[in-house]
């Protein structure tokens, strides 16, 4: 038997019930994938509250490498809820939060010393990467590439590119300047173009920071051209430049490597992380050289709840699982399940334009013609849809939504990826059918 198990009609009674609520109290904008409510999570399995159960393809939008409450994080939580909740660090200080910090540094790329600094999001992350390099260079402005999403807030909103529904008419931060990610497929620059790129933008004596994904999450899993990354670091380091790697979904092992950068053994100046990092709990960081933090003023940077002690206990738990049960190794051995099935599916249907991903980091791009890259958002939604209808949850991604990418968590069995790969194979079939 697997682990896909629907029993009513999706979403059931007990669902439509939850969602009479949601839709009078819960304000609009938030809408979920999900037509069912969640009632309980193990793994990469999720039982709804009416007894279906599901794969969870998307891990919360790619919080859950170690997947749904694992047993020791969750007794780790327990036992410091019973000690404390809360104290702010900068109020009353904890060990976990120094603890956590120092596991973190000695596992970041880079020879020289390093500190680490936490916050509550992703997007805190990425715009105190900004505050940190803006506070140490004394510029203001930021490089980001097209593709990129690096969060909501007015910063990282402005920094990220789709219009909507992020912007909408939100307005935008000064200083941030985008410029092309080079892909000699669809822009035709190359790596070595992105100097010329910079210079025709900006003058490089006001750039803070080029801030950058290694591997783009909500861009749709896209992989840089080879040299791009050692071609920033050599121009960032060329102008006085601080290189900021975004790993907020790229980092904690989902590509094989603890940082996604290793795979290309750059080193940068700061890196953010968020998601993964504490199964689920609000935590994000930046991790960067001592020098960097040193030259700000005390109390330049913070967060009241950033670094929550309940937080940072589990992620010092999440780190010692993924060491202990070789989650890394788990992800290259899943990618090539994932990869190999990927293929199948560009050689079986001509919507499926090209595959693409390091590790268990993989997407499939659907395209209407292969020639113009012309995207076919419509089959990769009703893809989407389908596939839900028979048990598997996933995400999608890209400027145009016609991308499907895998956020699984990396305690999933390969029976169950296989199971789940079964249903979006079914799923594309059933869709394109008579096209």
């Amino acid at each position: 038997m697997g682990s896909i198990v629907i029993k009513t009609e999706i979403p059931g009674p007990k669902s439509r019930e939850i969602r009479k609520k949601k839709e009078t109290y819960v304000a609009s904008p938030l809408e979920p994938l999900a037509p069912f409510f969640i009632a309980r999570g193990e793994g990469a399995v999720v039982e709804d509250v009416d007894g279906n159960r599901f794969l969870d393809f998307t891990g919360g939008w790619g919080c859950l490498v170690v997947g749904y409450s694992p047993k020791p994080i969750v007794e780790a939580i327990q036992k410091q809820a019973e000690n404390y909740i809360h104290t702010d660090f900068t109020s009353i200080p904890y060990e976990p939060y120094a603890e956590l910090a120092k596991m973190i540094a000695e596992r970041a790329p880079g020879n020289f010393e390093k500190a680490v600094a936490f916050f509550n999001s992703g997007a805190e992350a990425v715009e105190n990467a900004v505050k940190i390099a803006r506070g140490y260079t004394k510029r203001r402005a930021v490089v980001v590439f097209d593709g990129a999403f690096h969060g909501r807030t007015l910063l990282t909103m402005t920094m990220t590119h789709r219009p909507m529904p992020y912007k909408y008419i939100f307005g935008s931060a000064p200083d941030v300047y985008r410029i092309p990610r080079p892909n000699i497929h669809r822009n035709k620059y190359t790596p070595k173009d992105f100097e010329r790129l910079l210079l025709d933008t900006v003058a490089p004596d006001d750039v803070a920071a080029v801030v950058i994904e290694p591997i783009q999450g909500e861009g749709g899993f896209n992989i840089p051209q080879p040299g791009l990354l050692e071609e920033i670091r050599r121009v960032t380091e060329k102008y006085g430049i601080l290189f900021v790697a975004d790993e907020v979904q790229s980092g904690y092992g989902r590509t094989g490597k603890f940082f996604a950068v290793e795979n290309w053994g750059v080193v940068p100046d700061l890196i953010s992380l968020g998601k993964s990092i504490a199964a689920g709990l609000p935590l994000s960081a930046v991790v960067g050289s001592k020098k960097f933090f040193d030259a700000l003023p005390k109390g330049s940077i913070g967060s009241t709840f950033g670094g929550n002690p309940v937080a940072c206990v589990a992620g010092i738990e999440v780190i010692k699982m993924i060491e202990r049960e070789k989650l890394l190794d788990r992800a290259i051995h899943l990618g090539k399940i994932i990869r190999e099935r990927f293929e199948e599916f560009q050689r079986k249907y001509p919507v499926v334009k090209e595959v693409r991903g390091i590790g268990a980091m993989q997407a499939i791009e659907f395209v209407k013609d292969h020639d113009t890259w012309e995207p076919d958002a419509e089959t990769c939604q009703a893809v989407i849809q389908e596939a839900l209808k028979n048990g598997v949850v996933l995400a999608g991604a890209g400027l145009h939504k016609n991308i499907i990418r895998l956020l699984i968590p990396l305690v999933i069995t390969d029976e169950q990826l296989k199971e789940g790969l079964d249903v979006l194979d079914k799923a594309i079939e059933t869709v394109t059918k008579g096209k």
